[in-house]
């Protein structure tokens, strides 16, 4: 608690400092054009989505492991819809997505974006996926539980004239600035806003109202109520805004991409999926209050798992990047210790006893031991393919498709690239793509093959789930 505490103090004195050079003037509006030409069909060609969004408890997050997230959910549905992969950036600046986007670092902002005008001249927006209201974020009296209701409505405020006068804070970069500098001049009084530092988000300025040290700020109200699960003594009950539609962003030059991801969209909202996904993130606000709480919910901070330190131990004597062990390492058993597959495998690193007894591992239920096995296993694999493929990036793929399937088939497989022109030395797309034609009775039957019928989808889809879990953990943690 006492941590807490210092870093929120830290937080407000970085707002405090930050004022002298953050402040509410009006930026200018003027059309941005796009300079990278990159639609859809490039995309494809490409074969993957690079889609830019923030980090939060509820756009996108890792917990016990798992990438998850509302924005996270609904853009890998559209990837797989598309039928390419999903490349995730996080950017912690609103305007810099923008940027980015236009600059042709990423296809798709998927975030809580309001549509605006201003923002219209900069990207193309998709069709709306949601609506939104616009609400104060303020703190209930001190004493508010044990008052009565309508003494705590005379001591906030219910109508936005009230804020004549009051100082309040906004995220930088976003349609809040405006609508608040909008509201002034409707009620023709001077509201004090200040734009935040850009690397404070709506959940830090919605935490400081709670805690006293800051009065006011501006919040979508479906955020603002996951917020108030958390601190009780928050009042979102007035509204500042009509409604406002919520939709991701393209660029202007990708009318192939737009369009398929609107009629994507409209078919997706007639699904029970889309409702499904909206209220796991924004109605099961118990659910928001128990990742938050957590040690092992990621977004600044936080643990992958209960074994961090271990696997950190291991994947040194492994010369891994600790987080790829990690990523493998739920892949195999989702961090649960007592796991078995049907095939007999188990424990954390789902490790065949035969293979155990090897190294002299007999309880694959101790998290230690099976580390153990399967780390040794793992750099028996490395050593086995060092010469073959030399380069370390390509080579742990051809290990970790040997862990899940066994060298034999990877072999197999790799002699059946080079005998068809692909390149053995390569992973995806070439010793890939033959480890998927071993079920194919012309290639298990071919005389190079040693290992005969091999149903390689899995391990395909192994290697790449296990590689894309570790970009998300490189989000996160270091």
């Amino acid at each position: 608690m006492m941590l807490k505490k210092v870093l929120r103090k830290i937080l407000w004195l970085i707002i405090a400092i930050s004022l002298l050079s953050f402040s509410s003037c009006n930026k200018t509006s003027q059309d941005v054009n796009p300079t990278i030409d990159f639609d859809l069909a490039k995309i494809k060609e490409r074969g993957k989505l690079v889609a830019l969004t923030g980090y939060n408890a509820y756009s996108y997050f890792v917990y016990r492991g798992k990438p998850m997230g509302f924005e996270y959910d609904l853009v890998k549905k559209l990837a797989d819809h598309l039928g390419v992969g999903l490349e995730i950036k996080v950017v912690r600046e609103i305007d810099k997505m923008f940027e980015m986007l236009n600059n042709g670092e990423g296809d798709i902002i998927a975030f809580n974006l309001t549509v605006t005008k201003e923002r219209a001249q900069q990207v193309a927006f998709t069709r709306h996926h949601n609506t939104t209201r616009q609400v104060l974020v303020q703190r209930r009296p001190q004493n508010w539980r044990d008052i009565k209701m309508h003494q705590i409505e005379r001591r906030i405020i219910r109508n936005p004239i009230e804020l004549e006068g009051k100082t309040v804070y906004l995220r930088n970069g976003s349609a809040y600035v405006n609508r608040m500098k909008n509201l002034s001049e409707e009620i023709g009084g001077d509201i004090n806003l200040i734009e935040a530092p850009v690397d404070v988000t709506i959940e830090d300025l919605i935490r400081m109202v709670a805690d006293g040290q800051i009065d006011y700020t501006i919040s979508d109200d479906n955020i603002a109520r996951l917020n108030q699960a958390f601190f009780a003594n928050l009042d979102i009950a007035t509204y500042v805004s009509f409604p406002q539609r919520i939709a991701w962003a393209v660029r202007k030059n990708a009318p192939e991409l737009l369009d398929s991801i609107n009629v994507w969209i409209d078919q997706m909202r007639k699904t029970p999926d889309y409702y499904v996904i909206y209220n796991k993130y924004y109605q099961n606000r118990e659910a928001y209050k128990n990742r938050i709480k957590s040690d092992y919910f990621l977004s600044v901070g936080g643990k992958i798992s209960q074994f961090d330190d271990l696997i950190k131990k291991y994947a040194t004597e492994l010369n891994w990047d600790w987080r790829m062990l990690a990523s493998l390492i739920y892949q195999e058993s989702r961090f649960n210790t007592d796991v078995s597959s049907w095939a007999g495998a188990r424990g954390l690193m789902q490790v065949m006893p035969q293979t155990a007894s090897m190294y002299g591992v007999e309880d694959l239920e101790d998290p230690v031991q099976s580390l153990k096995a399967g780390v040794s296993y793992l750099d028996y694999l490395d050593k086995f393919w060092l010469n073959m493929v030399p380069d370390s990036s390509e080579r742990v793929k051809f290990v970790m498709a040997s862990y899940n399937i066994g060298p034999g088939h990877i072999i197999d497989a790799r002699n059946l690239a080079e005998k068809y022109g692909a390149d053995p030395l390569v992973w995806s797309d070439n010793v890939e793509k033959y480890l998927l034609k071993k079920s194919n009775e012309k290639f298990y039957n071919d005389k190079i093959v040693k290992s005969g019928f091999a149903k390689g989808t899995e391990t395909v889809r192994y290697v790449k789930e296990v590689l894309a879990r570790y970009n998300h953990y490189k989000h996160f943690v270091s």
